[in-house]
């Protein structure tokens, strides 16, 4: 899966587009990772990413900001992630807690990208798996 760098912040979102996401939990996102074959999108805001990210990730934030009196998404986002992606590219998409990748990957999947997977439980999910793995020496 590559190295994990820290942690990092931020959810929200409307569930109503993001009905027939397909999901992987964190086990399986890292077996896809390590193959070398999927790539790792996060969509959280740039901050967030900069607090710890998975190696070799690409950020396109989803969200230009987060507030209490709610989110602004970024209009840009699709056409941001098709500047670094195929439509055919195989990719896992992560937030924090898996909300907002869930809502990304069924606006890449509504665009035309057919291989993205929305990873449940978000980066947290990988930093708990992290720390069940055992440790090699």
């Amino acid at each position: 899966m590559g190295s994990l760098r820290g942690a990092g912040g931020g959810s929200g979102g409307d569930y109503s587009e993001a009905e027939r996401v397909r999901s992987v939990d964190a086990e399986e996102a890292c077996a896809l990772l390590s193959s070398g074959r999927h790539k790792y999108l996060d969509v959280r805001m740039w901050e967030d990413f900069e607090k710890g990210h998975v190696a070799g990730a690409r950020n396109v934030p989803y969200y230009l900001s987060v507030t209490p009196s709610g989110n602004e998404k970024n209009p840009q986002f699709v056409d941001q992630v098709a500047a670094l992606y195929a439509t055919h590219d195989p990719i896992i998409v992560g937030c924090r807690s898996g909300v907002r990748s869930k809502l990304a990957t069924a606006n890449l999947a509504a665009a035309g990208f057919k291989n993205v997977r929305n990873l449940e439980g978000g980066y947290l999910s990988l930093l708990r798996a992290a720390k069940q793995q055992p440790h090699e020496n």
